[in-house]
């Protein structure tokens, strides 16, 4: 029987460099047929076709020169997480050019050795900081962001039911 964490060490290896190359054939083929991928700036795409279209349009759309860290995974074979670095240089017209850093962190559910579902934290405000967005789509982006935590918490327990 493989490690699985030597599995899914070899799967973030696929998954970055794929990424990085833009390559979005070997991007998908890495997920499942009804894979998700959640991001922390363009949100949620589903499917190959979805998957395709997001690195294709969105990220290689929007930048250039990516490159993608993995740290420090852990994996039972069905989750997986990842800490990251996660850097590109600009192509939009308003901040062409510039080169943007933040950190975050990886999920990944697995089935079969696929990726069922990505989805991941990061420091989304820092990144639109460094592009030179103005205070207002940084208060949407924290407003998206919040919406998003507050979405995925268990509402009683958090007390979320309760008037503010």
């Amino acid at each position: 029987m493989s490690d699985p964490l030597d599995a899914f060490t070899d799967l973030l290896d696929r998954f970055t460099a794929a990424v990085e190359s833009g390559d979005d054939d070997a991007f998908v083929a890495l997920f499942c047929e009804d894979g998700v991928y959640d991001d922390v700036f363009y949100g949620e795409f589903r499917g190959r076709e979805g998957l395709a279209e997001m690195l294709r349009e969105h990220f290689h759309g929007n930048a250039r020169d990516f490159r993608w860290e993995m740290r420090d995974p852990v994996c039972d074979g069905r989750v997986g997480y990842a800490s990251y670095t996660f850097s590109y240089t600009s192509t939009m017209k308003r901040s062409e050019g510039r080169r943007v850093v933040f950190t975050g962190c990886s999920q990944l559910r697995l089935r079969e050795g696929l990726i069922e579902s990505y989805r991941e934290w990061a420091f989304g405000t820092a990144g639109l900081a460094q592009l030179g967005a103005p205070p207002q789509v940084l208060a949407r982006q924290s407003e998206r962001e919040a919406a998003r935590i507050r979405a995925r918490a268990d509402r009683r327990r958090h007390r979320l039911e309760e008037p503010a």
